[in-house]
């Protein structure tokens, strides 16, 4: 059975940064697209960076383009969401996101199996 269990989160003063974490287990890590995505109260969860099986490729919301960065470990399991520059804007519950594709894959949809998600928290 496949576990993401994300870490990470938490409150940080705008313009500042923070990591996340998300670990895998249950299944081979390497061979699927990765996402992280975002969901702020009242809203739907939206699309924030994806990254392809081997690392290879990345795709960014166009809100977190330039500020965000996202990466893998395979040999760790382990995906990763650098954060920079953040605004009160990006406060939402981050999840992570194993896709059904080995390429970037933006669509939510086609995500099959997601974590519990850790909340980020940016105060003004």
């Amino acid at each position: 059975q496949v576990q993401l269990v994300e870490s990470g989160g938490g409150l940080v003063q705008a313009g500042g940064s923070l990591r996340l974490s998300c670990a895998a287990s249950g299944s081979i890590f390497g061979i699927n697209a990765m996402g992280w995505f975002r969901q702020a109260p009242g809203k739907e969860r939206e699309f924030v960076a994806t990254i392809s099986w081997n690392g290879g490729s990345t795709a960014y919301a166009d809100s977190v383009k330039g500020r965000f960065t996202i990466s893998r470990d395979n040999a760790k399991n382990t995906l990763y969401l650098q954060m920079n520059n953040l605004s009160p804007e990006d406060t939402a519950v981050y999840y992570c996101a194993r896709s059904s594709t080995s390429g970037i894959n933006t669509n939510k949809g086609t995500y099959a199996y997601w974590g519990q998600g850790t909340q980020v928290t940016v105060s003004s």
